[in-house]
This record gives C-alpha cells, sequence and structure tokens, in this order.
C-alpha cells in the first residue's frame, strides 16, 4: 500500500510532463512564420521628407527681373489700377491713366499754329507765280524753302510730338507678373523718372543654390534638375542649368543657377530643394 501512494505522484509528474511537449510540438509550427518574418516600421510623410530634403541642395526661387513702370509725362493719376501688392497684371493691361486735359489744349494750339503756317506757305508759293489750284507743280526745291520760311515744318512736327504725347497718358504693364512695390496712388502726381510701381516677372523664375566644389562636376550646363518648395513638399519640377558660377567662394562653394517653368504655386523667395536628375 505504501509503494503505491509513493509511485502515484511519480506518475501524475511524468503524465504532466508528455503532455506539455506534446502541446509545446503542436504549437510550435504555427509560430514558425513570426519568427523568421521581419517587419519594417513605414516611414512617416515628414521622415520621408526629411530624407529628401538631407539629400538635395537648398536655394531660393527668384524672379530674373523686376520691371519698375514709369510716368513718362509729369501729370496727375486720374486712374490707378494697382490696388495692392501681389495683384497679378498681364502684359499690355492698363494699370493707369493720366490727366489729359493740358495736353488737348496745347494739341488745338498746335493745329491752329500748322493752319497759319500751312496758309503762309501757300502765299509764299502764289507770290511766286503759282495758282493756288497748281500748287504742286512747283519744284520740289522751291516748296522745301516755302516751307522752311512759313515755319510748316515746324508747327506739324509740333503737333505730331504733342499727339504722341498723348499717348503715353495710357500706361500700360510692360510684362506680366506681380506687383512688388507700390511707389505712388490715384490723384498722386506723376513724374518722369519715378516709378510708379514693380512689377516681378513671374513668368521667368530661376533658382538659385551653391554646392560644395567637389560636387560641381554634377552639375554641367543645360544640366536637368528637380525642384520642390517647402510650401508644396509633393510637387516637382523642372529646371535647367542656365549659369555657374566660375569663382568658388572662401568656403568651397559653387553659385549656381538653374531656369525654372513658371506655375501658380511657385513665387520668388521660396526656400527650394534641389537635387539632379538622372
Amino acid at each position: 500500500m505504501n509503494k503505491k501512494i509513493i509511485f502515484l505522484p511519480f506518475y501524475l509528474f511524468t503524465f504532466s510532463l508528455f503532455f506539455a511537449c506534446q502541446s509545446k510540438t503542436e504549437m510550435q509550427p504555427a509560430l514558425q512564420p513570426t519568427d523568421t518574418v521581419a517587419v519594417k516600421p513605414a516611414k512617416t510623410p515628414s521622415q520621408q521628407q526629411a530624407l529628401n530634403y538631407s539629400t538635395a541642395s537648398k536655394g531660393k526661387i527668384e524672379a530674373v527681373r523686376e520691371i519698375p513702370v514709369f510716368s513718362r509725362l509729369a501729370e496727375q493719376i486720374v486712374m490707378f489700377g494697382i490696388e495692392k501688392t501681389g495683384q497679378h497684371v498681364k502684359k499690355g493691361q492698363v494699370v493707369a491713366r493720366l490727366s489729359d486735359a493740358t495736353l488737348r489744349e496745347k494739341i488745338l494750339h498746335s493745329r491752329a499754329k500748322l493752319e497759319k503756317a500751312e496758309f503762309q506757305y501757300q502765299a509764299i508759293l502764289m507770290g511766286q507765280g503759282y495758282k493756288h489750284d497748281h500748287l504742286d507743280a512747283a519744284p520740289e526745291k522751291i516748296k522745301q524753302l516755302a516751307r522752311i520760311n512759313s515755319g510748316y515744318n515746324e508747327a506739324k512736327a509740333e503737333l505730331h510730338e504733342l499727339e504722341h504725347q498723348l499717348s503715353y497718358c495710357v500706361i500700360t504693364a510692360p510684362v506680366s507678373g506681380a506687383v512688388s512695390q507700390i511707389k505712388n496712388t490715384l490723384y498722386g502726381a506723376a513724374l518722369p523718372g519715378e516709378a510708379l510701381f514693380y512689377i516681378v516677372d513671374t513668368e521667368h523664375l530661376k533658382v538659385s543654390f551653391d554646392v560644395l566644389e567637389n560636387e560641381l562636376a554634377k552639375y554641367q550646363m543645360g544640366a536637368s534638375l528637380s525642384v520642390s518648395t517647402v510650401a508644396y513638399p509633393a510637387e516637382l519640377h523642372s529646371a535647367t542649368v542656365s549659369a555657374i558660377s566660375p569663382v568658388i567662394d572662401g568656403n568651397g562653394m559653387v553659385h549656381i543657377e538653374a531656369t525654372l517653368a513658371p506655375h501658380p504655386h511657385l513665387m520668388p523667395g521660396m526656400t527650394a530643394f534641389i537635387t539632379i536628375v538622372k
């Protein structure tokens, strides 16, 4: 009786151990795939963006030119179509009008002066024996001398100049672009040589950046580049290397410029990231 009591726990322990090993053997194949497959964490957009920026050159988008819009006359501005900085205008668009009252009065006086000179011209020819209906029969040298003595040439040139100046009262945009600086306003005094405002030519843009001397060989004239901006990082814009500085600065950097196709989301002053298109 005592031997049976002693071996009973031993039998129970052996049976439990066998059952545990069997369970482990059955579960092992199910766990096998998870031990061999490595799962890589997905990169967030910010991580990918930081990676792109770290491998690109940093630069600035610039306008190729900023054009001042001048008045050729000293007159009062009676219409001013520029309301705010950043306003877009198109080439040939009327952006301002000047008062033409004084100029039109001068034209009236000039026409009267020309009429008087023309009458004097005819009188000179008739005084030399040519009939009123046949003044064209006079030799060209005689007619030229009569025009000079009568003041006809001078009066005609004066009228032509005043009529030409009348066209200056309408000021149009010389290029398409965005207004960058406003220097005058409605009913202000326009003066020759003083800009009314400036236009940034947004149809001709470039991206400027610096590269290390040992990277210069990658950036040849005409090389294709890919440009992105901080504001629109998902957009890639094409650019072409158009200028390379012939001088390496004290920090071992070379300045490069590339022409950039215009786009509504591109504007001067934007931070850009540039990479070579292989």
